[in-house]
């Protein structure tokens, strides 16, 4: 495990420190270094070995359907992705997506539907997707054009989704629609969609370069009861937002979790290649690298966990999430850059550890909202604190 000490610092309880202990442990027991060339078996599987671990419990809240609170602990949320990200890329993703798909079931969903879904999403029977963007609506959730029209109990929905996590392997997606009660965000109701609804269909599997499940989806005349939608109609913005808060400090931890593990092997190998008749980390060019890493780490640390720990305490934490998350995701880029640079050619080597945690990190800078929008999201919090 890497260096613990952050474990210390007052934004933790105890039960934090043995999470983060116990599954280290059991991540460096169960979780593969090697990936299979069958992403979506592999998925599978991983969010299968995750639930009947019990680790699943934290991605949902309610201890009547089997989470591990009332409440969805931001920090345990945390913690779990910082760990999983150091041992595996795609493990944190299974993580990360059963509770970005499920959680506005969590934080909005009526007793009937947290009843259906949540408890099969904990022990990993039941694979969850979060469809909120669009081919022209991205950062931009307001430009939305999928539309859901309610005819005879139904919401009838049209458009598409695309860059789904998980698309194309879900049992359920949660599909934000413009619904129409009103211009812009507040037009917006979310919907829980079974993948074998009639009329919803898998346009395009798409290819990345950290690859893991993705599809753009395709609705036609799909036809979902009112039943389905989560929360009121045109709240399904709020809904997203509320999800998003919860999961966008996750995405820094994260990104922790990365930065962390090209800074140990960085370490490892500054330490133990020779050249010039002493080691790589002799030379006082590598020390002011590895200098410059570990307290880029500390930083995003600091700032990551004071977001779940705010949000934790009740607290509004749209800022402190947004400044945990660019800084971060774009932290970790620039650490792991230098752990590729320490390691030479080996660092370009496809399949090395280094490598593939370049490959792993590009796209936390743009998914749940690139870092344009984070730098955006700051300054309106800050100008609206200041009139």
């Amino acid at each position: 495990m890497s260096d613990t000490r952050y474990l210390d610092w007052p934004f933790f309880n105890p039960q934090h420190v043995q999470l983060a202990r116990d599954l280290d442990q059991w991540a460096c027991a169960h979780i593969s270094q090697t990936h299979s060339h069958d992403v979506d078996a592999e998925c599978k599987a991983l969010v299968k070995s995750l639930g009947q671990a019990g680790w699943l419990t934290y991605a949902i809240a309610g201890l009547a359907h089997g989470a591990a609170s009332n409440v969805m602990d931001t920090r345990s949320i945390c913690i779990i992705r910082e760990t999983l990200a150091r041992h595996s890329g795609l493990a944190d993703f299974a993580f990360a997506m059963q509770g970005l798909g499920s959680g506005a079931i969590s934080l909005a969903g009526s007793p009937e539907q947290q009843e259906r879904y949540l408890a099969k999403v904990a022990k990993g029977e039941a694979i969850a997707a979060f469809a909120l963007s669009e081919p022209d609506a991205g950062s931009d959730v307001a430009a939305m054009q999928c539309s859901a029209k309610v005819e005879d109990g139904y919401a009838v929905l049209n458009g598409c989704k695309t860059w789904i996590s998980n698309g194309g392997i879900a049992d359920f997606y949660v599909v934000f629609s413009r619904s129409g009660e009103a211009p812009g965000a507040r037009g917006i109701s979310a919907f829980i969609v079974d993948a074998d609804t009639p009329g919803l269909s898998i346009a395009q599997r798409i290819e990345v370069i950290a690859p893991h499940p993705l599809a753009t989806l395709r609705f036609k005349e799909c036809r979902v009861p009112l039943s389905q939608r989560i929360g009121a109609p045109g709240e399904g913005f709020k809904v997203a937002m509320r999800t998003l808060d919860v999961f966008r400090t996750s995405v820094a931890a994260a990104s922790l979790g990365f930065a962390r593990r090209a800074f140990d092997e960085a370490l490892q190998r500054a330490t133990s290649r020779k050249m010039f008749n002493q080691t790589l980390a002799d030379f006082q060019l590598t020390q002011a690298k590895l200098a410059q890493m570990a307290t880029t780490i500390d930083a995003s640390a600091l700032l990551t966990y004071r977001a779940a720990w705010l949000r934790d305490q009740g607290q509004s934490v749209t800022k402190e999430a947004a400044m945990a998350k660019m800084t971060a995701t774009e932290g970790a880029q620039q650490v792991i850059d230098a752990a590729v640079q320490i390691w030479g050619g080996m660092g370009v080597v496809s399949g090395h550890i280094v490598e593939r945690l370049y490959r792993e990190i590009r796209s936390l800078r743009i998914y749940e909202g690139a870092t344009e929008v984070q730098q955006l999201i700051i300054a309106r919090e800050l100008l609206k604190d200041a009139l």
